[in-house]
């Protein structure tokens, strides 16, 4: 079966950590990538709004794609970081036990950490959490060495500087309305017609659509042409508040209470500046509310002083607020669901059932979503795909400045796009971020 000419081979939905992330791995496979985010600039959602913690995998249950992620991507993250002069501090987590009750609870983390294959965790006596952290009180602790936190926007900018680096285009304020297969009506190849808002609309086509956009997720999804809606999860947002500490940081590690249902619980950390903050929380809300209500402080002094019963009064401020989707909920407990919204089927109820199956080959779904620094736009006015065989060089002119450029070519983007760059770099002098295959293809037949 001939494959279908488009205009990128692949079109990521949302620049955030996963997106991006995305983006990079299939831009270092040669393909020519476009990412297209909401917001005005990469990392605004989920991606900005949280602990900035490099997890090392404890909990996720065994076999799990949480817990084979977490631990290979944790693996690769630090050397990633170093590569690209990315600031972290791998400092270690201590999750600590406050009373007997919680013993068994942390014999069970610790199992199911050495099952995941995390690296270097030891059982710690209460004298030996004391003399780590000296005004931490445990009877008993977990030392994860392999925990650290890192510059998250860095580390976006980091991906978008490889995506970029290998001819691919991250465009901003470019929010994806829908898409529709192209050819016969699947999902499971063939390509999509994607269509953009924005200040500028658009209409592009794509060989592969990978969707990363965060809390908008099921939105995006429901705007597939043809993508069956009972494979669409029920939206839920468990916002969660942080607050910050008015002194000095009190512990140099990160400090986690064993997990309460759906969440890791309110935990300590030293920020890559110094400032320790606590948190989050976790209060499910009908929509993303970003607001930090002071009176969810009392619930902070009380969760904060089982470990650390120095905190003075007064010392909490408020801080920031995430908001993490979810597309489960355990009913009870801190964490209430409201009543049902979004789009797909519903789950059967508390503790009721979710399903989880695997979409078409050709569409992913994510759950992050970015911040970060100026980027172009997909600009109206692409010729129509019957004219792309007049265009010429004129016409990869004309798109390519409506895209902002490397200002050099660098032998990442002549790699990742071998035909295209002996005769684009001699007529325009730069390498395109982005570029129309079948422009480019008829540029060098000129």
């Amino acid at each position: 079966m001939a494959v279908m000419e488009t205009d990128f081979d692949a079109i990521v939905v949302g620049a955030g950590a996963v997106g991006l992330a995305c983006g990079r791995a299939l831009a270092l496979r040669g393909l020519t990538i476009a990412v297209l985010e909401a917001e005005d600039a990469i990392g605004q959602g989920v991606s900005s709004r949280n602990s900035e913690v490099a997890h090392g995998g404890l909990y996720y249950p065994t076999g799990s794609l949480r817990a084979r992620f977490c631990v290979a991507g944790r693996r690769m993250l630090y050397p990633f970081l170093d590569a690209h002069g990315v600031t972290y501090d791998k400092c270690g987590k201590l999750v600590v036990a406050t009373d007997e009750a919680e013993l068994p609870r942390l014999e069970a983390i610790l199992r199911q950490a050495r099952i995941n294959d995390v690296e270097g965790m030891r059982w710690l006596s209460a004298a030996e959490v004391h003399a780590l952290e000296p005004d931490l009180r445990a009877v008993a602790g977990l030392l994860s060495p392999e925990s650290g936190i890192f510059d998250s926007h860095g580390y976006m900018v980091a991906l978008r500087g490889e995506i970029e680096g290998r001819g691919g285009a991250v465009v901003t304020g470019t929010p994806v309305l829908g898409a529709t297969p192209l050819g016969a009506a699947s999902l499971d190849g063939g390509g999509f017609t994607v269509r953009t808002g924005g200040r500028d609309p658009a209409t592009v086509t794509t060989r592969l659509l990978v969707t990363a956009p965060g809390l908008a997720a099921q939105d995006v999804a429901a705007g597939i042409e043809g993508f069956p809606a009972d494979l669409i999860p029920q939206a839920h947002y468990g916002k969660g508040s942080y607050f910050a500490l008015n002194g000095r940081a009190p512990f140099k590690r990160l400090v986690y209470p064993p997990p309460i249902p759906g969440a890791l619980g309110v935990h300590y950390r030293r920020d890559l500046g110094g400032q320790a903050r606590f948190g989050p929380d976790l209060e499910y809300v009908e929509a993303p509310d970003y607001r930090v209500d002071p009176n969810r402080a009392d619930g902070f002094y009380r969760d904060i002083r089982r470990f650390w019963p120095g905190l003075p009064d007064g010392a909490l401020v408020p801080d920031y607020v995430g908001v993490r989707p979810k597309i489960h909920w355990t009913g009870g407990g801190a964490a209430r669901l409201p009543p049902g919204r979004g789009v797909g089927p519903r789950p059967a109820g508390p503790g009721g059932p979710v399903r989880h199956r695997k979409p078409g080959p050709d569409l992913l779904h994510g759950h992050r979503r970015g911040r970060g620094g100026p980027a172009g736009r997909l600009k109206k006015g692409r010729p129509p795909r019957g004219s792309r065989r007049r265009a010429g060089l004129q016409t990869v002119n004309a798109l390519r400045a409506r895209l902002p450029l490397n200002p050099t070519p660098t032998s990442a983007s002549r790699a990742a796009m071998p035909l295209a760059m002996p005769k684009l770099k001699k007529a325009l002098n730069t390498s395109p971020n982005w570029c129309d295959r079948a422009v480019t293809t008829k540029a060098l037949r000129n």
